[in-house]
């Protein structure tokens, strides 16, 4: 390995160990965006007619069972930290049957010592796991056998390329030539063994794009819409340039509201798959997501306080705990429209705009 490998190497964990302290410490929500949850309100039923312990949540996922529509959404690897904060948000979503979403896989593939932060099955031997690449890597030497690669490390049941454009212009070492992407994002569409699906990162993925990813092959999409996370807000925290620091500020507020992607990639692809992620705490959010169209709802940030803790047994206590109350307010929020299973909370008529 050369002296520039390694310096690049290096700066990738680095960048990695950045991210995980900036989102724990600073404040890096979008500012005057939200959800868009808010604008929904559940026709509450007086009279559900259900008994709530026969309320089911389970569902399916690449062929793998799931006991709840829930995901892990993709947050970190690549270092010592981010793989114990993997393991733990393996764990326990392996205790509640939940899905799980690596981070950004890239620095295993440049460095193999960095591969173990994202080996989970252990932790997670039965649950859906997605590995994770850039899709801009795709225009900077990453290709099939890359992503193959990373679906081996994982030993994933699908890989998804994720979006970041807005968050490689402000990223000091940002990769921003995204040009003919789609193209590159069919190929290997055609030629990975996994389903291939794509996801944001914080601002959202409109009808349109996410059809015309589609029609390339892509085989399931992850709205990652604005309300959560702004990434040019954490990466104003890592920036030297003055200029980018004060630029970010004109983009607190970018992104389309998760709410509203859900409703419009479900009105072009009615038959897809689609993961809401993008801002969500509870499970009343999670309930509004599917009954906007979404198959499943993730979890990102608000599961990284719980997973960053310093023992590993109460870390995993905690976040079970964040687990569980999450079900529960799903499992409310049917009983409270008489939604015995997720079939029919996606095809309620009781989710309306608020006045």
């Amino acid at each position: 390995m050369t002296e520039n490998e390694r310096a690049t190497q290096d700066a990738t964990s680095a960048r990695k160990s950045e991210h995980i302290r900036i989102c724990l410490q600073e404040e890096v929500s979008g500012i005057g965006v939200r959800t868009g949850f808010d604008r929904f309100r559940f026709k509450h039923n007086a009279l559900p007619e259900l008994d709530f312990a026969s309320i089911r949540l389970d569902t399916e996922l690449f062929g793998r069972p799931l006991r709840a529509p829930l995901l892990v959404s993709s947050m970190t690897g690549g270092t010592d930290e981010a793989g114990a904060i993997n393991r733990r948000l393996a764990a326990a979503a392996q205790e509640q049957g939940w899905a799980i979403g690596l981070g950004s896989m890239r620095a295993a593939i440049e460095n193999e010592e960095l591969a173990a932060t994202f080996r989970i099955r252990k932790e997670a031997p039965t649950v859906p796991v997605i590995a994770n690449l850039g899709a801009v890597q795709l225009n900077y030497g990453f290709g099939t056998e890359a992503c193959e690669r990373a679906v081996d490390i994982a030993e994933a049941d699908a890989l998804v390329l994720h979006l970041n454009s807005m968050q490689e212009i402000f990223q000091p070492e940002g990769d921003t030539n995204f040009e003919g992407i789609l193209s590159r994002i069919e190929e290997v569409c055609k030629k990975v063994t996994v389903p291939v699906g794509i996801k944001e990162v914080g601002w959202g993925i409109d009808g349109a794009t996410a059809m015309r990813l589609t029609d390339a092959g892509v085989a399931f999409i992850d709205a990652a819409g604005a309300g959560g996370t702004s990434w040019s807000q954490v990466e104003k925290y890592r920036t030297n340039d003055p200029m980018k620091r004060l630029a970010s500020e004109a983009f607190a507020d970018w992104g389309i509201p998760t709410a509203e992607c859900i409703a419009e990639i479900r009105k072009q692809l009615p038959h897809s798959t689609i993961i809401a992620s993008g801002g969500l705490h509870t499970g009343v959010d999670a309930a509004k997501a599917i009954a906007l169209g979404a198959n499943l709802a993730g979890f990102g940030r608000a599961l990284l306080p719980q997973a960053a803790g310093a023992d590993k047994e109460l870390s995993v206590a905690a976040l079970l705990d964040q687990f569980r109350r999450i079900e529960f307010e799903l499992r409310a929020a049917m009983f409270g429209i008489g939604a015995s299973g997720i079939n029919e909370l996606r095809h309620t008529d009781r989710l309306a705009r608020s006045v």
